[in-house]
């Protein structure tokens, strides 16, 4: 895969050389007393944001309104653009650096709309709206997120075509060579008026787990090391290269912690990890994990000195700043000290630059949303599907089995059971009664998973319900039941709770984790542990994701790139009338000692 590197090495490139010091007058022959001159200094404000996730205006398309949350949130590039406005104002545009974490190119239907309806990747297609925006707000680089490769890698290469700025991953190398696939690094000098300028390198790291989240994009082509390990070899080539601030872009979080269990070698949340092992790092500005982090500090166990580490909170909700220090003495520039803070960006209004320029898109996607597939015989919704089985998430399952049973028709699998997984991804998403849009269906499956299909025996489908039921708090049988703290236990995310269809089970939360599937059945009868199974799974799950057991290693049977989302709209679009006569089913129940909780 050819390295990128041509808007790399044009960004990387010196501005212009720094003026000349002038050297001090010779002193009078009278004796004098030589006043002490002043230290030379240079103040630098380093921008970021993270998480983007497709998110330009303040505008939910699955409830088609402008966005809010309990807690008066506003998201978009278009409201960053204003605060990166104003701290361009305030600190001199010369003086700022504005960079991104990754996680761009995925995560609305706008990102969904360019991917696939009117991709980018066409003879003549557009300009992603991503690119348009970022390119118009003036980003210095971004790192590469693990959901850029969710629509592989010839989208994610037009999307980088389309950038002023280059896209860092100094880990994202290519797998036979070994040698970098994007620009790993990007330098820019910043000019001192009477000294020299100060040279600012930032590292790009991204996520070690798009090896297995996106396996059947990458495999073969591109290998992810650990954060850790390239930072350790880049950081002193950059320093050798004479940069005297060294920021590090990672979309990776600051827990040390892996969603992935052993599947990879790697850490998830290495940020922290970085910071603590590889010295000559200033400041790094964290991804991935979702998070507000206004300012942590790391202390480097090499040096002793410490790192500013920042996480703005996803969706263009907030922009981090990096007030850096320096100070100019006889070894050159050195930093005298880092601070980081949040701006919020419900405090000001979308930039009209970007609303002219992306209004025509919006609309585009907010037109495609709102088209009708089919009627609803009945409201289905998700408030309390993580601890009842609800029918709405039955819809998923049933599409899941229903294109697994037509995909393995006529092959020797095709006489073998399909069940099916799904989470409760949303607490609120709402099907209506009536008319159902592409933007009820898209609500309910937010992600844009592919359908796997994977052969698993009677004895694996009981450890992953086992490892599923981990979910839920151990509550004892006499205690009184608060739905809002039964679930979630040592902080699982709902995502991480799988429904399996096919099968009759209890999940009894009176008993100890790994000991509550009970009444485990198929067709009525006990489930015996030898017995094949297709297990119809999304291809985060499939790969790993959520470290359930034996799934990422069990047999493929077959897999595709079209979207659940896509196929569950087609389903209802099939069928016309979406009526839980035609998918619901009641699979499992909680109980305690036996007696239900519900």
């Amino acid at each position: 895969m050819p390295l990128n590197r041509r808007k790399f090495l044009k960004k990387s490139a010196a501005t212009g050389a720094g003026v000349a010091i002038a050297g001090a007058a010779a002193a009078p022959a009278q004796a004098s007393v030589k006043p002490a001159r002043r230290p030379r200094r240079y103040s630098l404000t380093v921008m970021g944001t993270t998480d983007l996730h497709g998110h330009v205006f303040n505008w939910d398309y699955f409830k088609d309104a402008e966005y809010s949350d309990k807690a008066g949130n506003a998201m978009g590039l278009a409201r960053v653009s204003t605060l990166v406005d104003q701290v361009r104002k305030a600190k001199g545009r010369r003086n700022t650096l504005l960079l991104d974490a990754g996680d761009t190119i995925q995560g609305t239907p706008l990102t969904y709309y360019y991917a696939k309806v009117d991709p980018i990747t066409a003879e003549g297609g557009p300009v992603h709206p991503m690119a348009q925006a970022m390119n118009a707000i003036g980003y210095d680089a971004a790192a590469l997120g693990n959901h850029e490769f969710n629509y592989g890698i010839e989208t994610l290469r037009t999307f980088e075509d389309q950038l002023d700025f280059p896209l860092l991953g100094a880990n994202a190398v290519d797998a036979k060579t070994l040698k970098p696939a994007f620009p790993p690094y990007f330098i820019k000098k910043f000019h001192v008026p009477g000294a020299p300028p100060v040279k600012v390198a930032v590292l790009g790291l991204t996520n070690p787990g798009i090896a297995i989240w996106d396996k059947a994009y990458v495999q073969g082509k591109l290998a992810f090391p650990g954060l850790e390990e390239q930072a350790a070899k880049w950081v002193p080539k950059l320093k050798a290269m004479g940069a005297d601030v060294v920021v590090v872009s990672a979309h990776s979080g600051s827990s040390g912690t892996s969603s992935y269990g052993d599947q990879v070698p790697y850490v998830e949340n290495a940020a922290a990890n970085v910071a603590r092992q590889v010295p000559g790092i200033d400041a790094i500005l964290v991804g991935h994990a979702h998070v507000e982090i206004p300012e942590l500090k790391v202390v480097n166990e090499a040096t002793g000195r410490t790192v500013v580490l920042s996480e703005p909170l996803c969706y263009a909700e907030r922009l981090s700043l990096f007030d850096i220090e320096l100070v100019f003495g006889k070894g050159g520039w050195e930093v005298e000290s880092v601070a980081a803070s949040l701006l919020n960006s419900h405090t000001v209004a979308d930039d009209p630059k970007i609303t002219k320029l992306l209004s025509d898109e919006h609309a585009k996607v907010v037109a495609y949303v709102n088209q009708v597939v089919g009627t609803a015989t009945e409201t289905l919704t998700t408030v309390d599907a993580r601890y009842r089985d609800a029918p709405i998430i039955d819809l998923i399952t049933k599409v899941q089995e229903d294109v697994v049973k037509a995909a393995l028709a006529g092959t020797e699998y095709a006489s073998l059971p399909v069940i099916a997984q799904a989470s409760p991804f949303s607490r609120t998403s709402e099907i209506p009664a009536g008319k159902v849009t592409i933007r009820d269906l898209s609500s309910l499956y937010v992600y844009d998973n592919t359908p796997v299909a994977k052969l698993m025996t009677g004895a694996q489908i009981r450890a992953y319900l086992e490892y599923s039921a981990e979910y839920y708090v151990q509550t004892a049988a006499d205690a009184t039941v608060d739905v809002e703290k039964l679930t979630n236990a040592n902080g699982r995310p709902d995502y991480n709770y799988d429904y399996v269809s096919g099968l009759k089970y209890d999940i009894d939360v009176a008993q100890a984790a790994g000991s509550r599937i009970r009444n485990l059945t198929y067709n009525g009868a006990a489930l015996d542990d030898s017995q094949q199974f297709v297990l119809a799974v999304n291809n985060y799950r499939a790969n790993g994701g959520g470290a359930f057991p034996y799934v990422a290693s069990a047999k493929e049977l077959w897999s595709e790139s079209t979207e659940i989302r896509t196929r569950i709209a087609e389903w209802v679009t099939a069928k016309g009338v979406l009526d839980p006569k035609d998918f619901a089913s009641v699979d499992w129940k909680l109980t305690r000692e036996g007696t239900p909780v519900f």
